[in-house]
This record gives structure tokens, C-alpha cells and sequence, in this order.
């Protein structure tokens, strides 16, 4: 399997849901690494790596989100690897402060 990196953008109602600690929980329980983050424009930002069928099912089930949430539409475009650098050093799967 291959490496995939995938940059994600939701929109909906997904801020003020649990929607970043619910990417977090089913991020994580994947093995996936990346980062999660609200924007202030009211969207949810996302990258995740890994083998390229667990993030295609993170991203099928970011269109579903917790059930709190109501997603709009999801984003999804390729990433390179330095998009990670964002997280600190040593974290797997982070979530990311708003910007």
C-alpha cells in the first residue's frame, strides 16, 4: 500500500459539534497521522497520511461526521508531506489551534 496525503476541507455545521475531537478519535483509531483545525470562516481543515485506502475511508466518513454535525461538503485535494510539519515534533495526529 502506498503513502497518500490528503488535504480536507468541511463545510457545514461543524464547528462547536465535537467535529476536530471526533476527526481526532477516528484519525488516530485508523493509524493515520496528520492535523485537524477550525478556520474562522466556519470550516473544518484536515490532513491526513497513510495508506491510501484507510484515508479514502477517513475522507468518505468525514462526509458523515459525528452525529452532531451537519457536513455540507467536503473538500479533498492532494497533499505533499510537508503539510505535517505543522503538527509538533513527536505528534502522530494533532489538533492544531484556529486560524
Amino acid at each position: 500500500m502506498s503513502e497518500l496525503v490528503r488535504h480536507v476541507t468541511i463545510r457545514g455545521r461543524v464547528q462547536g459539534v465535537g467535529y476536530r475531537a471526533w476527526v481526532e478519535d477516528e484519525a488516530s483509531a485508523r493509524g493515520l497521522e496528520g492535523w485537524v483545525r477550525n478556520r474562522r470562516d466556519g470550516s473544518v481543515e484536515a490532513v491526513f497520511a497513510g495508506p491510501g485506502d484507510v484515508v479514502s475511508n477517513m475522507i468518505a466518513a468525514c462526509r458523515q461526521g459525528p452525529w452532531s454535525a451537519r457536513v455540507d461538503a467536503v473538500q479533498d485535494e492532494a497533499a505533499g508531506p510537508d503539510m505535517l510539519k505543522l503538527r509538533r515534533a513527536g505528534d502522530r495526529f494533532a489538533v492544531l489551534p484556529t486560524i
